[in-house]
């Protein structure tokens, strides 16, 4: 299982440092996954010009592609005048609109106030939906109050980062079971 985070913004940092803190709970929890990080503050991601995703060069061929390779996804990102980056949205309209296709997808935002907890949920999961993304329903919301010193100090926030890893990591199993032991009528 390749599972790959990525820090959709080119500034700031403390969704960088929310995703390594997930990512670095799944590399202990889980040591046969394998991991990446991708922060798009270290790349020079070209913009979208319509062109197929394999046509890219640079930058943007490396990371489309080690998206297009991984199974699960742990997109993080930074809240900004009530909406996503444009450097993330960039990242999704680079790609096909299959990329995600019966991969498991999971969220993270940061934001400096509880005021954008809705951002993930009205702007992120109706794109993904789009590519045929499974998104893990739950996300995870920090706000700027629960760092200090560019540490995450809440352990509530801590504790949802755990689950929500062990989500990411086991959510097939997860379905599987609640299926099977839930009737719909």
């Amino acid at each position: 299982m390749r599972i790959i985070g990525i820090s959709g913004s080119t500034v700031g940092s403390k969704t960088r440092i929310a995703v390594k803190q997930a990512l670095y709970y799944i590399q202990k929890a889980y040591t046969e996954v394998d991991i990446e990080l991708i922060d798009l503050k270290e790349y020079n991601i070209v913009f979208s010009d319509g062109r197929p995703y394999q046509d890219y060069t640079g930058d943007t061929d490396i990371v489309l592609k080690k998206i297009m390779q991984a199974d699960r996804y742990l997109i993080g990102m930074p809240v900004f005048q009530a909406s996503i980056p444009g450097t993330l949205k960039n990242i999704f309209d680079l790609l096909p609109m299959d990329a995600f296709q019966n991969k498991i997808v999971w969220l993270l935002a940061t934001a400096g106030t509880a005021k954008h907890y809705l951002v993930p949920e009205q702007h992120v999961k109706p794109i993904l939906h789009y590519m045929h993304a499974r998104v893990i329903p739950k996300y995870v919301f920090i706000e700027e109050k629960d760092y200090t010193n560019y540490i995450i100090t809440n352990q509530n926030v801590i504790d949802r980062l755990h689950k929500l890893s062990d989500e990411l990591v086991n959510y097939v199993d997860f379905m599987q079971k609640h299926t099977k032991t839930t009737s719909f009528i």
